[in-house]
């Protein structure tokens, strides 16, 4: 089975805010949901880490996901706004503790360094042990939970890796999806702190200008770790191809995201089915950052996997990753494109940008 790294998954998020045994296959988890309905997507869960161990997912970078909005008055457990920082900050610690326990008990590795994350890949090549853990590297979806920029540092230590600004809305540092503005001006010192200690700057969900004005300012690594083409799907949470273009100059990798409101135009969040959509909408993406390239050294999956109400009808669980490999044979991709799509543009990446050791 050829290996997955996926550049995006939501794993403490959904065991804490969805309440989900992340050792239980989706099977499982579906069945104890089964009529439960205080969000749309109970019972459609398509990943947990006996998935992504059934799929070859042998790495994977993982969220801790929290914002701040002063005015929300959150219900459930899956609201992910909170009043202020400290509150986001704590959260984010919770979801950290979550990956040291699995970490704890042998279910995941946590990755810091790439010496850790070259022992752990070929741990992956050279065993069939179904119980192998999965590696984690920890990233930040909404950089709300680190405090004040001096906090970068305290969380480096505690083993974060990637940060994005921003979310959806505005967060303390910059402008992101649905709303547009540059770097707030916390957002100018957090940028030179990251860049400081080493972080690696994940520019999924950037507004337009925060997204110009962060690369302006920021020299170190960039990715794009789940985000699409708006050439083909209209829309500010997917990237243009300027946008895309500065990118590839940065020598980023940027995955390609199975939400189905980003794979295709038109699609009306609560209303459409994914019924006609299949995984060659992700492969079109794919194609297209390639095509822009030149080459497959840049396209990569981040997943997102989230319900199978607004994935690809043809992606049920995590082990039909694999069906986009079928997808780009038919465009002419070689093994080795593949390969490179699949995980070596991933492992390269971050075999760079983590700490040596």
């Amino acid at each position: 089975m050829r290996l997955i790294f996926d550049g995006h998954t939501d794993l403490a998020l959904f065991a804490l805010a969805y309440n989900r045994d992340q050792t239980e296959s989706a099977e499982q988890i579906n069945q104890r949901e089964d009529g439960l309905a205080d969000i749309h997507d109970r019972g459609r869960a398509a990943n947990s880490l006996l998935e992504m161990r059934r799929a070859g997912v042998a790495v994977c970078v993982t969220s801790l996901a929290a914002r701040v909005d002063r005015e929300a008055n959150p219900v459930l457990r899956v609201d992910l706004d909170f009043r202020t920082q400290r509150m986001a900050y704590a959260s984010a610690q919770g979801q950290l503790a979550y990956y040291r326990v699995l970490d704890r008990e042998g279910q995941a590795k946590l990755i810091h360094t790439a010496f850790e994350l070259d022992a752990h890949w070929l741990g992956w090549q050279q065993s069939d042990d179904q119980e192998r853990p999965i590696g984690l590297i920890v990233s930040m979806e909404c950089a709300d939970p680190i405090v004040d920029p001096a906090q970068v540092e305290p969380w480096w230590d505690d083993g974060l890796r990637c940060v994005m600004l921003a979310h959806f809305g505005r967060s303390q540092y910059a402008y992101g999806t649905g709303s547009s503005g540059r770097l707030t001006e916390a957002g100018c010192q957090l940028i030179k702190e990251l860049e400081r200690i080493g972080m690696i700057l994940d520019v999924s969900h950037l507004s337009d200008p925060s997204f110009y004005e962060a690369l302006d300012k920021f020299s170190g690594p960039v990715m794009a770790s789940h985000t699409n083409c708006r050439a083909l799907v209209p829309g500010d949470r997917q990237f243009d191809d300027r946008q895309i273009k500065l990118l590839i100059e940065r020598d980023a990798v940027i995955g390609a995201v199975m939400d189905a409101w980003m794979l295709v135009p038109g699609w009306v969040l609560g209303e459409s089915t994914p019924d006609q959509l299949t995984l060659s909408a992700v492969a079109d993406h794919i194609d297209h950052v390639c095509q822009l390239a030149g080459n497959t050294r840049h396209a990569a999956i981040g997943s997102d996997m989230g319900g199978t109400n607004h994935m690809p009808s043809d992606l049920k669980t995590t082990a039909d990753l694999h069906r986009i490999s079928t997808e780009l044979e038919q465009r002419g991709y070689s093994s080795t494109d593949i390969d490179n799509i699949f995980h070596n543009n991933w492992l390269r990446f971050f075999q760079q940008w983590l700490p040596a050791s």
